[in-house]
C-alpha cells in the first residue's frame, strides 16, 4: 500500500536528498533528459528547505519514497517562471507553483498523480492563492531521442482543469544526456483557476 502525505518544514526537509535521486532517476527519460547530479541538485532544492510555505507531497511505500511532487508560493520560485505571467498580469502573490511531479514507473497509473495534484491545490487553497501553476519542457516532435511510443500527460493535466497558457514560456537550463554542459531549454506554462 502506497502512502501519500503533505510534507512541510523539518519533515520535508528531511526527504530532500530521496527527491534529490528521483528528479535525477526519473527526468532521465525523455522528454527530460536530465544528466544529473546529487550536488547539483542539492543546490536546486535549496529552494524548499529555505521557504516555509514550501510543500513536498511524498508517496512511500514500506517507508520508501518513490514519488514526489513539490511546490512553492511563485514569488520564492526562480525569478525567470514568475516574470512571463506577470507579463500576462497575473501577480505571482496568487500563485502557488508546481515544481515537479516524479513517480518511479513501477508506479504509474495507480491514481498517484491524482493524489499529487489534490494535496497540492489544497495546500494553495489553505494559503489563498487562486491559481496553481506548472511548466512543460517543450521538446520537437523530431528529436532523435524522443520513443516512438511517447505519450505525453496532456490529457490527465487537461483532465484535472489545466490548459496550456498560449505563447507563455518560461526557459531553464540543465545538461542534457550526451551534452558536454548546460542548455537552455523552453518550458510551456499550464494553469488552473482554483
Amino acid at each position: 500500500m502506497v502512502e501519500v502525505r503533505a510534507l512541510t518544514g523539518a519533515e520535508m526537509e528531511a526527504h530532500l536528498d530521496d527527491v534529490a535521486r528521483l528528479r535525477i532517476a526519473v527526468f532521465r527519460d525523455w522528454p527530460y533528459l536530465y544528466d544529473g547530479t546529487l550536488e547539483y541538485e542539492r543546490a536546486y532544492l535549496q529552494t524548499y528547505r529555505d521557504n516555509a510555505g514550501a510543500l513536498l507531497v511524498g508517496a512511500f511505500d514500506a517507508g520508501m519514497l518513490v514519488g514526489a511532487s513539490t511546490s512553492t508560493f511563485m514569488e520564492d520560485h526562480a525569478e525567470g517562471f514568475a516574470a512571463p505571467l506577470r507579463q500576462i498580469g497575473l501577480p505571482a502573490g496568487s500563485i502557488l507553483y508546481g515544481a515537479e511531479s516524479v513517480l518511479l514507473p513501477a508506479y504509474r497509473g495507480r491514481g498517484l498523480g491524482h493524489r499529487f495534484f489534490d494535496l497540492r491545490e489544497a495546500h494553495a487553497r489553505a494559503h489563498g492563492r487562486t491559481h496553481v501553476a506548472f511548466c512543460s519542457v517543450v521538446r520537437p516532435d523530431n528529436h532523435p531521442m524522443r520513443p516512438k511510443t511517447y505519450r505525453t500527460n496532456d490529457a490527465f493535466w487537461t483532465g484535472r482543469g489545466y490548459a496550456k497558457l498560449p505563447g507563455v514560456l518560461a526557459e531553464f537550463s540543465w545538461k542534457d544526456l550526451g551534452d558536454a554542459g548546460e542548455t537552455v531549454k523552453p518550458l510551456q506554462f499550464w494553469m488552473r483557476a482554483l
